[in-house]
């Protein structure tokens, strides 16, 4: 038995020693065009991520803190490294670099710096240059602005160390998110053993400590905002909702679940708190042209942006074959109010479907939040690969699985920069979505009848 236990320990650090390695391979020695790279070594970290997710079947404590704090490793790599398959950090350095020398990111466009001569230090065409969506006005909430000015004021001049810093941030909030799902796990009497599903999946890795997204911020609020409303420090519980709102603005879409949950009366409080907080946390960078700029480019995303796409470019081909040219400006809004109404549909009719009770507990509250984020997900006409990651820590407190498979998939779409010229390839796109549907058809109807086997 003892030399049992020896061996599995080496495998153990056999695996970490792998993970290690292309954790450093994935974080520092690729370029956004190197597909086939790219692929092989993120394949690579998934099958093993697979394998210990099916290790710890028959569960054992310590290679479960193993594992963990593992994964607090990989992340804590991951920060020194420069995100290098996407180039939205510049954009926040941009916006970091302006706040701390007194001007308001969302009062111009970035091209208005630059033909104004505002001598703005490090506002310059290099930087300008290395980020996308230049004829958009930045659409990054107060709690991202703040991360972006903290690092820039810190390290006015120096992109590298500014990227560190906001990566600390994130690293802190990863840290954090980790043991607030083991706190819900344990609260909600799941497997502990889950929490792995979010700690070392290879999106959550590379996408959020890897390329600097801001969902690690959004999540692990989200996440303190249940825990402590299931500690009944309600208020506390709404600043924290508009802490995440305020990070990433997706999850104001979980806002009308609450009504069902806790009824209309403490529902009104509750949002009361989060709008107040909300308003507070925007009001140092609202202004007369913050309005209708945000608006502007929240439009815009929906009428303009197109990235791996399912129904919406099921539907763009549908009405190309009709009208001969392309319909986002109408498709695109179309299909976000399609959204809306079916989330709206979940949240005050299938709740108290099928003899649920209105007042569901939280574990349902959390499955109708990941069927009302993916439903928002199928709809959208952009979806880059880090958007998966609220479906993936949502997953963990049900028994669907798809979005973990949905974390693999979608970093194939990386395939389209793999040439000098961007080129979509929609194949990749077909068979990403055949697969997914699949898969969440099968979970649906498994999950559906154990449920009916149980009543």
């Amino acid at each position: 038995m003892a030399e049992k236990r020896d061996c599995l320990k080496i495998i153990d650090w056999v695996i970490g020693i792998l993970l290690i390695v292309f954790t450093y391979l994935l974080g520092f020695t690729v370029e956004q065009n190197d597909f086939w790279k790219i692929i092989a070594f993120y394949s690579t970290f998934f099958f093993i991520y697979l394998m210990v997710i099916w290790k710890l079947q028959p569960f054992n404590r310590s290679t479960l803190y193993f594992f963990i704090g593992l994964s607090i490793l990989l992340r804590l790599i991951l920060v020194f490294s420069m995100p290098n398959l996407s180039n939205d950090v510049y954009r926040f350095i941009w916006d970091g670099r302006l706040m701390v020398q007194g001007y308001n990111p969302f009062d111009h466009l970035p091209l208005y710096y630059l033909e104004n001569e505002t001598g703005l230090k490090g506002i310059t065409p290099q930087l300008y240059e290395s980020f996308g969506s230049k004829n958009f006005y930045t659409v990054y909430p107060p709690v991202a602005q703040a991360q972006f000015g903290s690092a820039c004021w810190f390290f006015p001049q120096d992109a590298y160390w500014s990227s560190v810093f906001m990566k600390i941030w994130l690293f802190i909030f990863e840290i954090g998110t980790i043991l607030l799902i083991i706190k819900l796990l344990n609260k909600f009497r799941l497997p502990d053993k889950n929490v792995l599903l979010y700690a070392l999946n290879p999106l959550i890795l590379f996408e959020i400590m890897g390329n600097l997204h801001f969902e690690g911020a959004m999540i692990f609020f989200l996440l303190l905002a249940v825990w402590l409303f299931t500690v009944e420090k309600f208020n506390w519980s709404a600043v924290a909702f508009a802490l995440s709102i305020c990070s990433k603005l997706l999850t104001i879409l979980f806002l009308p679940f609450f009504i069902k949950r806790i009824g209309w009366k403490s529902s009104i409080q509750y949002f009361l708190v989060v709008g107040i907080s909300c308003v507070l946390l925007f009001l140092p960078i609202i202004n007369t042209s913050f309005i209708y700029n945000f608006s502007d480019s929240l439009g815009l995303y929906f009428q303009k942006l197109e990235f791996n796409a399912s129904f919406y470019y099921f539907f763009r081909w549908v009405l190309f074959q009709i009208t001969g040219y392309n319909q986002i400006a109408v498709l695109g809004p179309a299909l976000g109010m399609v959204a809306a109404v079916l989330i709206l549909y979940v949240a005050f009719v299938k709740q108290i479907c099928k003899g649920e009770r209105a007042n569901v507990n939280w574990l349902h509250l959390i499955r109708y939040w990941l069927f009302a984020i993916c439903i928002y997900l199928f709809c959208t006409t952009t979806m880059h690969p880090w958007y998966t990651a609220l479906p993936i820590v949502l997953c963990i407190f049900t028994n669907y699985r798809f979005p973990i498979v949905w974390s693999y998939l979608i970093f194939w779409t990386y395939i389209n920069y793999k040439d000098e010229v961007y080129q979509e390839h929609l194949w990749v796109v077909i068979i990403e979505y055949l697969i997914l549907f699949a898969w969440l058809v099968w979970e649906y109807r498994s999950n559906h009848k154990k449920v009916l086997s149980l009543r």
